[in-house]
């Protein structure tokens, strides 16, 4: 039987770690690995999705900062977007295979906006990077790695 809430809230979980919103979503899949109810693959898919797309609305973000940057809600402050630009920059497009990475990795999504990278370009490498983070918690869980 397909336990919908499971899924749905291991999306949700995903989806809000990878904006910058602090949160975590490791804990949510590695504990759904380890209750054995669902497929490991479905998992790590349902979580996946849910951070690229986390990673979307920041990329989207980046792009409207011009217009968004001064209200107070605005999740990034300033000189996290200098210093996530700045790297960005140094390390161009290839910068977004460490999108996964706790405290960087999601204003470098909202600086990948800021200096307009292309979509399509920007979903292959953030895939890549979650999706590669997650498989390897998933091994690491089921001691596999």
């Amino acid at each position: 039987m397909i336990d919908l809430a499971a899924y749905a809230g291991l999306f949700a979980a995903a989806l809000v770690a990878a904006t910058i919103l602090p949160a975590q979503s490791e804990a949510a899949l590695v504990g759904l690995i380890l209750a054995g109810r669902q497929p490991v693959w479905a998992l790590v898919a349902v979580a996946s999705l849910g951070n690229v797309l986390g990673s979307v609305i920041n990329w989207w973000l980046g792009r409207a900062v011009d217009r968004l940057r001064g209200h107070r809600w605005f999740p990034v402050d300033e000189a996290t977007l200098d210093r996530a630009s700045q790297w960005y920059r140094r390390w161009g497009k290839w910068s977004l295979l460490a999108s996964w990475v706790p405290v960087i990795g999601d204003p470098l999504t909202v600086a990948a906006g800021v200096l307009r990278e292309p979509l399509p370009v920007f979903l292959v490498l953030v895939t890549i990077a979650k999706v590669g983070r997650y498989l390897v918690l998933a091994a690491a869980t089921l001691g596999l790695g």
